[in-house]
């Protein structure tokens, strides 16, 4: 059986494991699992523990892939079926229930992440050292309680973006929004050594994973982790710093964000956005068209949008 996508989407490992239950879809196309993967992490309150996909033997030859999402408390199966089939607007196959082994499941699911190739990265957990091309480009991310580890669509089009970017542009003031694991905040430092780069996210939790993953990729000296909500921080509170801006988190706080990261973005500087929905992405694309940023390119990645925006210079 082959694993294509498993994370952790954010919730510590429980404390009683036995009190596990599995909600589990069989499913025929590979976006579609990919997309309602995405929507149960990101969109779907609660979310899961845990979360795999996987396709291969055994399974059912005209649904393939099957999405796993763990829970200590299980959560009404025919509302979430339902609030799937309205977040992402496609239909998803009706999900079964099972009950879950005394097994430390959230540890399994973290040593069965494969590493991830995005453009020059390679994106790895430490049981996969001695498997990936050691270099500039490997980024050792264990994600713990916070999200980003390249397996997600939109962690995985930020990865894109930031590798074409960096290979035009030279940034000298950097800003990842949410930053999770720190990983896209990694993945600047390792492209371009002379940026000075905050990685900032609401959760401390995820400033401490963060902290850590920079620590172990020995970026520590060049990305100042902090705990902030949004822009409210004195550390980000400097108009027109940013040459670059990027956020992964979900389309309603960047909409709510647009006018504030227009104001920390530089004339001319980059912002790249994700954790958003397709459908989603005229929404937060013409909340920052407002705030007087232009688009420059839309990455699509299995029912996601990383988008890549401008801030307008001045008129003169």
């Amino acid at each position: 059986m082959n694993s294509v996508l498993v994370t952790n989407p954010g919730a510590a490992e429980p404390a009683t494991p036995a009190s596990l239950s599995a909600i589990l879809f069989d499913i025929r196309d590979r976006d579609v699992a990919r997309t309602v993967a995405g929507a149960l992490q990101n969109l779907i309150d609660p979310p899961p523990d845990a979360l795999s996909v996987f396709e291969g033997d055994g399974l059912d030859a005209k649904a393939p892939w099957r999405i796993t999402a763990y829970y200590e408390t299980a959560p009404d199966v025919e509302g979430l079926h339902q609030a799937l089939q309205q977040i992402i607007g496609v239909e998803v196959p009706t999900p079964r229930t099972e009950a879950v082994p005394d097994l430390n499941w959230v540890a399994m699911s973290q040593a069965a992440l494969p590493a991830v190739q995005a453009g020059r990265y390679w994106v790895y957990g430490a049981h996969d050292r001695y498997r990936v091309p050691q270099g500039p480009g490997a980024i050792l991310i264990e994600a713990g309680e916070a999200f980003g580890t390249a397996h997600h669509a939109t962690t995985y089009g930020c990865l894109l973006a930031i590798d074409q970017l960096t290979r035009l542009h030279r940034f000298r003031e950097v800003l990842d929004l949410g930053c999770g694991t720190g990983v896209l905040a990694i993945a600047v430092a390792r492209a371009q050594p002379t940026a000075r780069i905050t990685a900032s996210d609401v959760d401390a939790s995820s400033v401490q994973v963060a902290r850590e993953n920079i620590r172990v990729n020995r970026a520590s000296s060049r990305i100042k982790a902090i705990c902030a909500k949004g822009l409210d921080h004195p550390s980000l509170r400097s108009p027109e710093r940013y040459d670059l801006v990027v956020a992964n988190i979900l389309a309603a706080p960047l909409i709510v964000l647009a006018k504030a990261v227009a104001r920390a973005a530089r004339p001319g500087g980059v912002v790249v956005l994700s954790g958003l929905l397709t459908h989603q992405s005229r929404e937060v694309e013409a909340a920052y068209r407002a705030a007087g940023f232009m688009l420059e390119q839309h990455h699509r990645v299995a029912g996601w949008s990383t988008l890549v925006l401008r801030r307008r210079p001045p008129r003169l």
